[in-house]
């Protein structure tokens, strides 16, 4: 059994059921769990909508307050760690990518790839359909530079808000609160760093090349949080600093 995390604060414009209902029932031994971030809109009871729809294959998770992102996945790993999982995932509410592409996630978790994380890359590609605002390409090419000389590993793309992760490995990574509840993903790749080492950490995690990825309206990472990048790099740079440099 798989389970799906999907973090929702303030979704209830973007949360359509059918994408999630199509899903379901053309895969098996997939869970999906909804995580409310103390929303303040109808998302609730959009998600009891759909949850009602296929409730033995969908669970909802309600927080009573805003925590973040990383928080919210944080407390879904938590929360699905207590079931008999082999792998979890966390996917973007607006479904940038689409639920479609979770087997080829599935794939490399296999005997044949055996890896232990696999991360969705939005590689501008031929062949591939990936839509992206250049106001967020451009910034974010430049993070992902910084973000690569500080883990010491050549990641094209940490922050997409897809991946799929063993159960034990997700355990251990997600047990600690995060410095930054947006740039989590960063610290969840210095966590595997700091754990088995730089050269394990490259063989237990693949970015795997998205087919098709769009640039959905209505982020809530604004152009004001990009300026702030930079800072909240430096704090995971110092949390981490001596670990890292030791691995």
């Amino acid at each position: 059994m798989i389970t799906i995390i999907i973090p929702c604060f303030n979704e209830a414009a973007r949360l359509e059921p059918e994408p999630f209902l199509s899903f379901l029932k053309d895969t098996s031994n997939i869970h999906l769990l909804f995580v409310d971030d103390g929303s303040q809109d109808d998302t609730i009871s959009r998600l009891e909508t759909i949850r009602e729809q296929a409730s033995d294959r969908i669970s909802l998770f309600k927080q009573p307050q805003n925590q973040g992102k990383g928080e919210a996945i944080r407390q879904g790993v938590i929360h699905a760690a207590n079931s008999p999982v082999t792998h979890i995932g966390y996917w973007d509410a607006d479904l940038a990518t689409p639920l479609t592409a979770v087997p080829e996630f599935i794939k490399f978790t296999t005997p044949l790839y055996n890896k232990k994380m696999i991360c969705g890359s939005r590689v501008l590609r031929l062949g591939a359909q990936i839509s992206r605002h250049w106001y967020r390409h451009y910034p974010g090419r430049v993070a992902a530079t910084c973000i690569s000389i500080i883990l010491g590993l050549p990641f094209y793309d940490t922050q997409c808000g897809a991946k799929l992760i063993e159960k034990e490995l997700a355990v251990k990574i997600f047990a600690d609160p995060f410095v930054n509840p947006w740039l989590f993903d960063v610290e969840l790749i210095a966590r595997i760093v700091v754990l088995y080492g730089r050269n394990q950490a490259a063989q237990l995690i693949y970015e795997l090349p998205l087919s098709s990825w769009t640039d959905v309206e209505g982020s809530k990472v604004s152009l004001g949080y990009l300026i702030r990048v930079p800072y909240e790099l430096s704090r995971i740079y110092w949390r981490y600093r001596r670990q890292l440099n030791n691995s």
